[in-house]
């Protein structure tokens, strides 16, 4: 199992990495928890770079990030709020995400951005308010680069130094593979009923709203 996965990876390649990493910013169909982990499995094999590895997981988490800081920043308060309202349910950002994270910011201003890049409920939805406050670019991008860079780095390690003992670990490593790919199904579905609830709770608010 785990070679069938990290032949994926290999597969996928660097722009591939990239890609995933960047969704994971953007709509989180995979969490870096599981992405990262198995390139550095892959790069121990001599598959792939490790120092490329982990570039192209930093530079798609830096992309994912940049997109929501940018079009909050560009839209502002008012109008990124009401983007969120209306179709935050189809990328599992919701008022709730978004409040949490402006909470967070508040408490911890710029150290929340570093922070935000391993709290999962967070990661996705930090870089809107730090656009919406206007964060100046420079203090964001530099958190953001440098906690990414830890959380990239160590996933990918992770994973590099789980290869090294593969011959120890074997006889657990098959079962935990199988049992992180049942995960990333169970997470898939996770949040496709999510992004189904809140689409199905629009339009049962409206109704109530109208009656």
């Amino acid at each position: 199992m785990m070679d069938l996965i990290t032949s994926w990876i290999t597969a996928a390649g660097y722009v591939g990495i990239f890609g995933l990493m960047f969704l994971e910013n953007l709509f989180p169909p995979i969490p870096s928890e599981l992405i990262m982990p198995f390139a550095g499995f892959a790069a121990a094999r001599g598959q792939l770079s490790v120092s490329l590895v982990i570039l192209a997981g930093i530079l798609g988490t830096i992309v994912g990030n940049m997109f929501w800081y940018e079009v909050a920043r560009a839209f502002g308060a008012e109008r990124t709020k009401r983007l969120c309202a209306k179709y935050g349910r189809w990328i599992g950002v919701n008022a709730a995400d978004l409040d949490k994270a402006e909470e967070t910011l508040r408490r911890w201003g710029p150290l929340a951005v570093f922070l935000g890049r391993i709290m999962p409920g967070i990661r996705t939805v930090i870089s809107i308010p730090a656009g919406l406050i206007e964060m100046p670019r420079s203090t964001f991008y530099a958190w953001t680069t440098l906690g990414t860079a830890i959380w990239v780095g160590a996933l990918t390690m992770f994973g590099y130094i789980l290869e090294e003992g593969y011959n120890q670990l074997e006889p657990w490593i098959d079962p935990i593979g199988k049992g992180l790919v049942l995960l990333v199904g169970v997470l898939f579905l996770v949040q496709i009923w999510r992004i189904w609830r809140r689409r199905s709770a629009v339009p049962a608010a409206r109704s109530d709203g109208e009656a």
